[in-house]
């Protein structure tokens, strides 16, 4: 079955850095798109960053130039680099996959920034 294992969240001062790595099994890793999506409290669940099969990446105007997608095709795993967190960022970071119309998620990982 399809899972998607998110990890690295935490605790971080404003204007520090984090790495959310997101482990996929199930399914065909290196021919699908990636995303990260976050919820704040109270919010709407949002696009942050998306990278497609060939590496082509997309972001959030609220993330560009601070948030960095990846993925390691040999590991299974899609990445999310955090640069210069602001209280803003904090919220409930999740990976997903659409498989045939079907959008699969994680569990989420907490990332909280302090002013």
């Amino acid at each position: 079955q399809v899972q998607l294992v998110e990890s690295g969240g935490g605790l971080v001062e404003a204007g520090g850095s984090l790495r959310l790595p997101c482990a996929a099994s199930g399914f065909i890793f290196s021919i699908n798109a990636m995303g990260w999506y976050r919820q704040a409290p109270g919010k709407q669940r949002e696009l942050v960053a998306r990278i497609t099969s060939s590496g082509s990446t997309s972001y959030a105007d609220s993330v560009k130039g601070r948030f960095t997608i990846s993925r390691d095709n040999a590991k299974k795993t899609v990445y999310l680099q955090m640069n210069s967190l602001n209280p803003e960022d904090t919220a409930v970071y999740y990976c997903t996959v659409r498989l045939r119309s079907k959008d699969y998620w994680g569990q989420g990982t907490q990332v909280t920034v302090s002013s």
